[in-house]
C-alpha cells in the first residue's frame, strides 16, 4: 500500500501546498508531537509535521522547492527550513566519508549473520521487528512502521535509543530495519542518524529515551516502564576520513540521454547545456540486504517512471524504462549525481554515465566537513547564489 504516498510530483506538490499555511509557526510549536498514524488510508498522515519526505528523499520535489513554499512566513520559517537543510548535510557529509557507508554494511551483514547463528538475538531480533518486546510504545511504532512505511522524526530518535540502549541490539539492525520499510530511506539520513543517537557520529553525543518525554509528546498514549535512561554512548569507532568531494563529470560533446534514477528525479534544477535526444528512467536491483517492503521498492519504480515521462514531454524526446544500469554504448549517457548508497553500490564498473551534482548540493554539500553548524551558518550565502532567501537560522 501507498496510503497516503502517492509517488509523483503532482501529490508531493499537492501534498506541500497543503501544508504550507503551516510551515512557520504551527510547525515550530507541534513538529515534535506524535500524535500516532492515521485511522484510515485516505485520511491525512500528519497534522503538525509535512511528511513531505519521502517525495525530496526521490527529488520528485526539490529542496529548493520546499525552501521557497516556507519563505512567506519569514523569520518563523526557520525551524522548518532547517530540517530541510539537515537532509543536505547528511548527503554532503557522508560523501566526504564513504567509507562510513561500507563500514554500515560490513556491520550490517556481520550482524545479521550472528542472527542466524545466535538464538537468543535472534529472539530479541524478532520480538523487536515484529513489536512484542513490551514496550508499549516501541511496540506499536514498529507495527506501524510495517503498516505505514513511515514515522514520525521524533518516533524515529526514540525507536532507534530504545533498540540501541534497552534491548541492547546491534544499532545496524535497526538501520537496515528501517531501510527496508521507510517510504523515505535515504542511506546518509538513515545511517548517520542512527549513528549520532547511539553517539557514533558526533563525538560524546547520544539520545537518551525518556519516559517523560514520550508521555508528554505522544500526549500520553504512551507510558514505556523499564527504558535505560542512564545509558553510555556506543563505544567510539575509527574517525572517518574526510575526503575532497570529487567534481562532476564534464558534460559528453553531442547528442546525450537523460538517465534518471531514484536518488534523484530532478531533471528542471539540472543545468543543462542543451536538451537530451533521450530520456532513460532506470530503477536498479535494490540491494539493502534483506528484504524491502513492496511498498517502497514501489515507490522508488513509479517515482522514476513519473518523472521520465515528465522528462520526455518537457524535452519532446523518447522514453524508456528500464530495470539496470544502461551501459552508454549507443548514446552517451548523463545523469544527477548518485550519492554514496546501495544503488551507487551496484554501478557497474565498465558503464560509462556522467554524473553531475545539481547546483543545490553543490552549495550544500561543501559546508558538510563537520557538524550542522557550519551548514547552519553557511547556507544563506550559499543558497542566496541560486536565488533563495533563507530566514535567520
Amino acid at each position: 500500500m501507498t496510503g497516503p504516498f502517492e509517488p509523483g510530483e503532482a501529490a508531493g506538490l499537492a501534498r506541500m501546498q497543503a501544508f504550507q499555511p503551516r510551515m512557520g509557526r504551527a510547525y515550530a510549536a507541534g513538529r515534535n508531537r506524535d500524535e500516532g498514524p492515521p485511522t484510515r488510508a485516505d485520511a491525512p498522515l500528519r497534522r503538525d509535521v509535512s511528511a513531505l519526505s519521502p517525495w525530496l528523499r526521490h527529488r520528485l520535489i526539490t529542496e529548493q522547492a520546499a525552501i521557497a513554499a516556507a519563505a512567506p512566513h519569514g523569520e518563523h520559517a526557520a525551524k522548518f527550513v532547517s530540517e530541510v537543510l539537515w537532509r543536505g548535510y547528511f548527503k554532503g557529509w557522508l560523501e566526504h566519508r564513504p567509507e562510513v557507508w561500507s563500514n554500515y554494511c560490513a556491520g550490517r551483514d556481520a550482524a545479521l549473520a550472528a542472527v542466524e547463528g545466535n538464538a537468543g538475538l535472534s529472539r530479541a531480533y524478532t520480538e523487536a521487528v515484529e513489536g512484542r518486546t513490551g514496550i508499549d510504545c516501541f511496540d506499536a511504532w514498529a507495527r506501524e512502521l510495517v503498516e505505514w512505511n513511515w514515522l514520525h522524526n521524533h518516533a524515529r530518535m526514540w525507536f532507534a535509543s530504545i533498540w540501541i540502549f534497552t534491548l541492547r541490539l546491534p544499532w545496524e539492525l535497526g538501520a537496515d530495519f528501517f531501510l527496508r520499510h521507510l517510504m523515505d530511506g535515504d542511506p546518509a539520513s538513515n545511517t548517520l542518524s542512527w549513528r549520532w543517537v547511539g553517539g557514533l557520529h558526533t563525538r560524546g553525543k547520544h539520545y537518551l529515551a525518556r519516559r517523560e518525554n514520550i508521555v508528554r509528546y505522544t500526549d500520553g498514549r504512551f507510558d514505556p516502564a523499564g527504558l535505560n535512561e542512564t545509558a553510555e554512548p556506543l563505544p567510539l569507532d575509527d574517525e572517518p576520513v574526510r575526503r575532497a568531494l570529487p567534481p562532476s563529470d564534464p558534460w559528453p560533446g553531442g547528442d546525450f540521454a537523460l538517465l534518471l534514477h531514484p536518488e534523484d528525479c530532478a531533471f528542471s534544477t539540472l543545468d543543462l547545456p542543451r536538451a537530451p535526444v533521450r530520456i532513460i528512467g532506470v530503477t536498479p536491483p535494490d540491494r539493502r540486504a534483506a528484504s524491502v517492503a513492496p511498498a517502497v521498492t514501489a515507490f522508488s519504480a513509479r517515482a522514476v517512471a513519473d518523472a521520465a515521462a515528465r522528462a520526455g514531454e518537457h524535452f519532446g524526446c523518447p522514453v524508456d524504462l528500464v530495470s539496470d544500469w544502461p551501459d552508454g554504448d549507443d548514446l552517451p549517457l548523463v545523469a544527477p549525481w548518485l550519492p554514496t548508497g546501495w544503488w551507487r553500490d551496484t554501478v557497474p564498473a565498465h558503464t560509462s554515465i556522467a554524473w553531475r551534482r545539481q547546483p543545490y548540493d553543490d552549495a550544500i554539500w561543501p559546508l558538510a566537513t563537520a557538524g550542522f553548524f557550519k551548514v547552519k551558518a553557511g547556507a544563506g550565502r550559499a543558497l542566496g547564489r541560486l536565488g533563495l532567501d533563507l530566514p535567520p537560522l
